[in-house]
This record gives structure tokens, sequence and C-alpha cells, in this order.
């Protein structure tokens, strides 16, 4: 802490900012450090071939040693969000170390380590492995510590380290003490989270540790976490037992200032051979940033993205759920439907127009014979309970399920025109066409590869201008993300923005590729102001 108060270690926001939170903490609430476990805690690192840097101190002391006036844990939930490099994976293995340890006056603390590979889970663990394997400890420790490949026991405290992966089935029945996430930006939904989590409680002193860098998954728990700590730090909620310790640059520009790069990671002051490899890595961002993007989303934990690749960047589409569409009833309207196969996922939508801005109502379903279901890791059953998406039991998605929620929206908007990809208009046609909707009337656009690259151009400029908004939808948010730019050479050549899907089967595009058609006939939409929007009444006729 003083090191920062100082300024003697560069620091970001974040930083500061927990710092004020935890003196006050300690002014107002009578809290205690119990120096005692501490201290044995830290004399634990002469078995380590390193000592802890001052921040590693610094968390150690406050997630583990430090206590209400009722004996609980102050800060019982520790985030830990640290640039590549700082040694996340060795703090974890020591915390876990000192937790079976004699030191630990509560019996049984179990200590389970999550990710999403076993590769991730397992090295933390194997870091203490190969302390209680070092010759020069092994005849000691092994008065203390029973070890094998899977697991370490502390004998006396009968605590128990082991590696977990991410599959949360069977996980029910654990008595876990303290659950580490390590590396929580690839999680996709809290699936395993839940299940470890609420396996806690069993032991006293119930502990969680997330650990990470940044990552590219957008709108999961690691976005959660940011968003719940960026609260608490500013003050906007309690921190309820959370302890938010973040580590980043706090703009763009700094990353062109190397005394900086220790804001992201404060271990660099104590790793020059580190700071020297992620010297050569900006060498290699400043060459070809889109090339190297992990470069500021895992070093400096200022995600980016691929500006090349993706369709718009988080922050436009966070921008598009800033506000609630309106009450536009009466107010002209066009829709998109898109699918894949109606034996997986489909989405249908209305675009109406308001000045310069485009609003966009959208309902997706998904088939639970889908053979993808397994794939998909976004919490689907969440948005299901929001009413966004409707599972359907059945071999397939039936086309007059999408055009029922269109009859439910025509009795509130004037909906003249409809779009859908030219080669899944023959599933729909029968449905279409008992509404009046018929191709030849041209009251169904036809959309073509020709019309999205048209549309495209439209689309770019409504999210860089702020000019789309859908409201609070984690599931149109999802499917924008899943899409990508992949333009050929002489797409690049012409300027031309084609869009395709990050991946095939288990990030569906369908609820934006449903707007992507409507807008291929957003001409249709006269310009208003909401003060010319005048209720429209009558037959729901074509």
């Amino acid at each position: 802490m003083l090191l920062v108060e100082g300024k003697q270690l560069q620091a970001c926001k974040e930083q500061h900012q927990l710092i004020k939170l935890v003196r006050k903490a300690f002014r107002e609430e009578g809290i205690i450090t119990d120096g005692e476990l501490l201290d044995s805690y830290l004399a634990l690192q002469k078995y380590y071939h390193f000592n802890l840097f001052p921040w590693e101190t610094f968390l150690l002391g406050l997630h583990l040693c430090t206590f209400r006036a009722d004996g609980m844990p102050r800060w019982p939930d520790c985030f830990m969000l640290v640039g590549r490099g700082a040694g996340k994976d060795g703090y974890i293995g020591f915390q876990s170390f000192c937790l079976v340890s004699p030191y630990n006056r509560i019996s049984h603390y179990n200590v389970d380590i999550c990710a999403n590979s076993e590769l991730q889970a397992k090295t933390p663990f194997e870091d203490v492995h190969s302390v209680l394997e070092s010759p020069e400890h092994y005849k000691k420790l092994r008065r203390f510590f029973y070890w094998n490949k899977e697991e370490i026991v502390g004998l006396k405290n009968k605590g128990v380290i082991k590696y977990r992966t991410n599959n949360p089935k069977g996980k029910d029945g654990l008595r876990s003490a303290m659950v580490v996430f390590n590396e929580v930006h690839q999680y996709e939904d809290y699936a395993n989270i839940n299940v470890f989590t609420t396996g806690l409680g069993k032991k006293a002193h119930p502990r969680r540790l997330y650990a990470t860098t940044d990552g590219d998954v957008r709108d999961g728990p690691l976005d959660h976490y940011k968003e719940r700590s960026k609260q608490i730090l500013e003050g906007a909620l309690p921190d309820n037992g959370w302890l938010p310790f973040i580590c980043k640059l706090d703009r763009k520009s700094e990353v062109n200032k190397p005394e900086c790069w220790e804001k992201a990671n404060p271990s660099l002051p104590y790793r020059p051979d580190l700071k020297e490899e992620i010297a050569k890595e900006f060498i290699d961002w400043q060459a070809d940033p889109s090339q190297f993007t992990a470069f500021m989303t895992k070093r400096m934990n200022l995600p980016e993205g691929n500006p090349d690749r993706e369709v718009a960047s988080w922050a436009n589409i966070l921008r598009c759920s800033r506000e609630e569409v309106p009450d536009l009833k009466g107010h002209k309207a066009v829709f998109g439907f898109d699918y894949a196969s109606l034996g997986d996922f489909a989405s249908a939508g209305l675009l109406l127009k308001v000045a310069d801005t485009r609003y966009w109502i959208t309902h997706s379903w998904l088939c639970l014979k889908s053979k993808d279901i397994p794939r998909i890791k976004a919490p689907w059953q969440e948005w299901a309970k929001a009413g966004l998406l409707t599972p359907v039991d059945d071999v397939e998605i039936a086309p007059e399920l999408l055009l029922r929620w269109l009859d439910e929206q025509a009795a509130q908007y004037h909906i003249t025109k409809g779009a859908l990809d030219y080669y899944r208009f023959a599933l729909m046609r029968g449905a279409l066409e008992k509404r009046g909707f018929r191709a030849e009337d041209k009251a169904i656009k036809l959309v073509r590869p020709s019309d999205l690259l048209i549309a495209a151009p439209v689309i770019d400029s409504l999210f860089k201008n702020g000019n789309l908004i859908f409201g609070e939808n984690p599931l149109m948010r999802w499917a924008i993300n899943n899409t990508c730019i992949s333009n050929t050479r002489e797409d690049k050549r012409l300027g031309n923005l084609r869009y395709g899907k990050i991946e095939g089967r288990s990030r569906k595009t369908d609820p934006f590729m449903a707007l992507v058609a409507a807008m291929c006939i957003e001409d249709e939409l006269t310009t208003a102001t909401q003060q010319d929007i005048t209720a429209y009444t009558g037959p729901w006729v074509f």
C-alpha cells in the first residue's frame, strides 16, 4: 500500500481505489489482521524457490488473515486480474499450500483448483508438488504432508488440494473450503462456477479466489466480475466481502511508456527478464496490432479485439444496450428472419426507425433436439427465463412459431415488409403467404449476398455512431460478438464488408443476421421523430 501511495510503484486507478477501500474498512469497522498467522504463512516461503512479491503478500494478508470482529474472514472472495507473467499460478499454489499446512487452524480445509483445461488447473498444483519433491526439503515435509500426482494432504490439518477440470457433472458432493477458479476469462457461463460455489459452506471460513488475465470472451463471468468490481471501487455497491484486485493500464496510450507496464503487471519491477520479453512482444505488436491482439488483452489487460475481424468493438456493442426500446406503438416496422436450420436455431426481429436511430426488437428459438446444444456454452436457459428465447421440444422449430410471434408484434406496429435469406424462403413460404407476404408482391425481400454487402457499411456506421438500440439483451450481444468480418482479398481491395461465423456450431449468429436481413429493406422505413408517431389502427392485412 505504501509503495502505491508513495508512487514508488506505478499503479492503475483501480489499485488506488482499492487501497482507499481497505483503509476505510480498517478505520471504520474494527477489523484486524492476524499477524501471527500471516507470519506463519510467510515462513513457508523458505521451502519455495521464490519469495512473494509485495502485491502477493498484500493479497495473502487480506484474503487469508484479515477478520471481522465476529472472527469471520473480512474478504473471503478475491478477484485477481493481473497481466500475463505476474506469477498468478505460483501465488495460487502458495496460498493453497498455506491452507493445508499445520498453521491453518481449521481442519479439513480442502482446496479445489478449477479451470477449463486440465493444464490450467494442474499447473498451480504441480508448483506445490515440486516444492514437496525438492531434495533439500523432502524428508522434513514428509512429516507434515502426504502427496501423490492427484492430491496433496496436510497430515495435521487434513486439508486436501486437488485440481478439477470444467465438467460440472458429479461435483455436487464436494466439501470444498476454498475454490480457486483459474483463468476466468475462458468461462462462457456459470455452470462450473455455480456447482463449485454452491458446495461451499460445509466448512468454516469458506473462500473463493478468481484469478485471471483479461480475455476475448465477452458478456461472460469475467465481464460481470469486472463490472461488479468497478461498482465496488467507485462506492456504488458495498463490497460484501469481495476484494477486487485489478491491475491494468488506465488508457491505451500508456502502452508506449514501458514504465507504465507495471500498472498491469505489479511483478515487473522484480522481474527484469519478464520485462525484456514484454518489450520484444511490444515491438511485434507495434508492427502488426491485428496479429498480436493478445499483447494488449493479456499483457496489459486492455482487451482490444481484432478491429479487422470484429463486427463492432465490445464498447460499441454495449452501447446498444444503454437504454430500452421506447414505446413505438403504431410506428412503421419491417421484419427480418434468419436460421441456418430449423432443427437448430432461429431468430426473428422488427426494425424501427426514429430520426437517425434504429430500434431492434427480437426473439429467438432453440430446438432442444439440436446436436449443437452441448457445444453452446452461453447461458441459454437464463435467456429463456428472461423471455429472450423459446426452447422448442420438437424435431425442429415450426415456421408457424416465428409467424405467431410476428402476429403478436402486428398488434402493436405497422409491419409493411419482411426479409430473409433467399435460400431459406422455401421452408417459410407457406406460413408467410397466409399473412399476405408474397415474394411476387414484393412484400418479402429475398436477400442475396450482394444485398448484404450494401447493408454492411450502414450497420458499421450505426455501431460507430451509437445509432442502434436493442435494450438489455445479452443474447443479441452474444450473437453480434459471434460474428466476424470474413473478407476475401478482393473484398478488402474494394472495401467490402462480408459477415461470417467465428465458430459454426457453438456460437450462433442468427439474431444478428436477422437484423442484417431487415437492414436490407430499411429504406421502407420513413424517418420520423418521436413526436411524429401516431397510433396505427387497422387490421393485420397486406
